[in-house]
């Protein structure tokens, strides 16, 4: 498996397994990353964290994405919410616990609902069968090597 193209490559397609297998590795890098932020300088580093992971997490998803045939602007807005969300703690604009603010929950609802459609949708459905606009179907069969 390329690790370098499948966190950073934006283009191609990727399968169900190979999503899931690179969704395992970022969560347990992530929350390595969370509990070394938390302990370090809380919640204002812990947002600086998933900032730093949307990145990889963009490029795992958008290939898994184009596996789907789906469109880009889902992708976009479940990310540019996540970044806000992220921002807004940066500036402790997010209330306490006890109390958040408006303005998050008003991001974090709708956030969490395109959150599970987005699971679902590139967790649990399968790719398009056969070659799409992004390339080659991912559980096609492969080209064996001409026989002499």
């Amino acid at each position: 498996m390329d690790w370098a193209y499948l966190f950073t490559g934006f283009d191609g397609r990727i399968s169900r397994t190979t999503f899931w297998i690179g969704v395992a590795a970022l969560l347990v890098a992530e929350i390595l990353a969370h509990i070394l932020a938390e302990q370090m300088q809380g919640d204002r580093l812990g947002a600086i964290v998933d900032l730093a992971f949307a990145y990889p997490e963009f490029a795992l998803c958008l290939k898994r994405a184009h596996d789907r045939n789906l469109p880009l602007w889902l992708l976009i807005a479940f990310f540019a919410a996540s970044a806000l969300l992220d921002l807004l703690t940066v500036l402790e604009m997010t209330g306490t616990d006890d109390q958040p603010s408006l303005l998050s929950i008003g991001i974090a609802l709708p956030f969490t609902i395109l959150g599970l459609v987005l699971l679902v949708e590139l967790g649990f459905r399968r790719g398009t069968i056969g070659p799409n606009q992004y390339g080659p179907d991912p559980l096609g069969p492969t080209a064996s090597p001409p026989r002499t």
